[in-house]
């Protein structure tokens, strides 16, 4: 081995290790750009030397391609559910039957924090991560290795000395209130559905095809529990102290308590201070730590006798409300806004609550100055839900709805069958101009880097653009007019600019701002319609036939195309050679022969690919599905399909079919 595959190896080591540092003992020992050129010559070396390659390597936990599906597998061991409960009292209802069970005989008890993600079960054999399964059901769960390994906080390859050849530990994955708050915000920003909280949007990121969106998100774990028959010691609590000095996250939270008086000083202590923590808790958990009198105390049918989990109340502050304020949308909506004194909730200071409509002030008979009920109750976004109106001052007036806009003064219309008020000033009411901007250039749409929102108001005030159109007319020059631009930065935008004219079709359609035309309708709008003369020409009628497109957004297709001012709009982007039509071989041999069924495919095949078979699915109107439920239509089965799907997919009674039965239902 020469100097530079040794280096290679040494790189490996160090990097691991300052992942270590960072992601699991907080406490960094170089800057992140340091970091990033040790991981540069790392990437080089592997290049120069691809026999060295290693694919838990620091450099592979960036995320790889798609997966194809998600193989079941049976968990070594069950993964029980605990039994909950909802007081002190219940807790020390449960201490005394342990006393009662083990007859006597001393005993320690161990207190956690209970994490509000999604369990998670690790296999480690000779030191090395080789599987990551999800509860599923207790008995069998989801493989998902390759999207663990993206979460830095999991070791690939464990540190010091002392584990087993091979043992399973469990966890929990979860996403930091930092990491979820940034990710809501980009949701909202495109306009998709909000994860109602941190469990939802760990569940869902840990089933993402994608694992290089894995990567993305910042998720992070922490461990509660090993197993195995060979585990170091004969008690829970140094077990996982253990796990701790291999690389793993564990709490510093876990105690040892050998009272009852101890166990509900915890519960005290712990139901105010989790709300300084990075991540959600939802309760505590207390365990049995002798392994030996855990066997002894043995399990009901659902749950260990050993174990319970405390949850905590919902969490609920009053606060005093400092004013309303009233914000504008990029189509127009006016929103109200809850301007609070700060009040401390599930980790996160809240200042703000959307009032939603003027309904709901009016619902809620908010005053003045009134003290206000603001509740998370595991949901991160904060919502009022009530009105202390014993603490009202005297001759407090009722909070009332504004008449005009407040950006640009214009007189507010009611939508027709909504509970919102709308400014109808599209094309002269600044926020709506910044709104659309943004918009325009997001990650779904155009993917235009280097213009946020606040570069969007200031193209907007500055008067350099007033129309999306406009972005493809702006210049370097002009650019570096604004704040924070240097001749990088304008160059960056100006690249990001013609890079978008070759964005498909149906994310032009996207971008465009049209009400109620999302991410997924604008795909079915640009199928059904494939060039933007055909969408221009269509009729309420027409659009209202398409699959999945009702009459509200038929209306209002039709209705942004009659206004000429929006024509003009895409005249201009087509003129700058945006796409305004789909490729031709993407609307080639389009059939609904499918419509409507959805499809697993399961297996190999030998008359055509995994993919061909999906194509050929997308292309005559069916849709893909990775996994079995009481909505598949179909299981597309090949070679050596997994016991476990075809199991399910009888107990369902789903029709299992084979590549000549498919490509017959296609006269193939």
């Amino acid at each position: 081995m020469n100097s530079s595959q040794q280096r290679l190896l040494e790189l490996r080591d160090l990097l691991n290790r300052h992942n270590y540092n960072y992601y699991v003992l907080n406490a960094p020992e170089i800057s992140d750009r340091d970091f990033d050129m040790l991981m540069k010559e790392l990437e080089a070396l592997e290049k120069e030397f691809p026999e060295m390659d290693d694919p838990y390597s620091p450099t592979h936990r960036v995320g790889s391609d798609l997966t194809d599906r998600f193989e079941q597998v049976a968990h070594v061991y069950p993964m029980l559910s605990l039994s909950n409960c909802y007081s002190i009292r219940e807790v020390d209802e449960w201490f005394g039957r342990i006393r009662a069970g083990l007859e006597g005989e001393e005993f320690e008890i161990t207190g956690e924090l209970k994490y509000d993600g999604t369990s998670i079960s690790l296999i480690y054999e000779h030191g090395r991560l080789v599987r990551a399964v999800t509860r599923g059901d207790g008995e069998k769960g989801d493989v998902v290795t390759e999207n663990i390994k993206t979460i830095r906080s999991i070791p690939l390859q464990l540190q010091g000395t002392g584990w087993p050849d091979m043992f399973e530990i469990r966890g929990e994955i979860l996403m930091p209130w930092e990491a979820f708050d940034r990710l809501n915000k980009e949701r909202e920003f495109n306009e998709e559905p909000l994860f109602a909280n941190p469990r939802n949007a760990a569940a869902g990121t840990l089933k993402t095809l994608d694992s290089r969106q894995v990567a993305r998100r910042g998720l992070d774990a922490y461990f509660y529990y090993l197993l195995g028959p060979e585990l170091p010691f004969d008690n829970h609590y140094d077990n996982m102290m253990a796990a701790r000095s291999w690389g793993f996250k564990v709490s510093d939270a876990m105690t040892l308590l050998k009272s009852v008086e101890a166990v509900d000083g915890f519960i005290n202590h712990w139901n105010t201070a989790r709300r300084e923590l990075p991540v959600a808790t939802d309760g505590l958990v207390f365990k049995v730590n002798s392994l030996r009198q855990q066997l002894n105390l043995g399990y009901t049918a659902k749950s260990p006798r050993w174990a319970i989990a405390y949850k905590f109340p919902a969490e609920r502050a009053c606060t005093k409300l400092r004013f309303v304020s009233f914000e504008v949308g990029r189509m127009g909506i006016i929103t109200p806004v809850a301007n609070l004194e700060p009040v401390l909730l599930s980790g996160t200071i809240v200042k703000r609550a959307s009032l939603h409509n003027e309904d709901i002030i009016k619902t809620l008979d908010i005053h003045q100055g009134d003290m206000l009920y603001v509740e998370k109750g595991g949901e991160i976004i904060p919502k009022i839900t009530g009105v202390d109106a014993e603490a009202r001052e005297p001759g407090a007036e009722p909070v009332k709805f504004i008449s005009h806009c407040p950006a640009c003064g214009t007189p507010l219309i009611r939508v027709e069958g909504e509970a919102s008020w709308q400014c109808p000033n599209k094309f002269g009411c600044p926020p709506q101009i910044a709104g659309r901007i943004e918009h325009f250039v997001g990650r779904k749409m155009m993917n235009i880097d280097g213009v946020g929102e606040e570069t969007a108001e200031q193209l907007c005030t500055l008067g350099l653009v007033r129309d999306i159109a406009d972005l493809y007319d702006l210049t370097a020059g002009q650019l570096m007019k604004l704040t924070g631009f240097g001749p990088r930065s304008a160059e960056r935008v100006l690249e990001g600019l013609e890079a978008s004219k070759s964005v498909p079709y149906d994310r032009v359609i996207y971008a465009l701002s049209i009400p109620f035309v999302g991410d997924t309708v604008s795909k079915k709008v640009a199928a059904a319609f494939p060039d933007i003369d055909r969408l221009m020409a269509a009729s309420a009628e027409e659009l209202a036939a398409t699959k999945d497109i009702g009459p509200r957004i038929a209306e209002s297709i039709t209705e942004y195309f009659a206004n000429p001012v929006n024509r003009r709009t895409i005249e201009r982007l087509r003129a700058v050679g945006l796409q305004m039509s789909q490729p031709e071989e993407d609307t080639e041999g389009h059939t609904e022969l499918l419509d409507g069924k959805t499809f697993v495919i399961s297996g190999t095949f030998s008359l055509h690919s995994r993919d061909e078979y999906k194509a050929m699915i997308g292309r005559n109107g069916g849709k893909n599905a990775s996994s079995i439920s009481r909505k598949t239509d179909y299981v597309l089965a090949g070679e050596n399909m997994g016991p476990a799907k075809r199991e399910k997919a009888a107990s369902l009674g789903i029709p299992v079919i084979d590549e000549h039965q498919f490509l017959a239902m296609l006269g193939q």
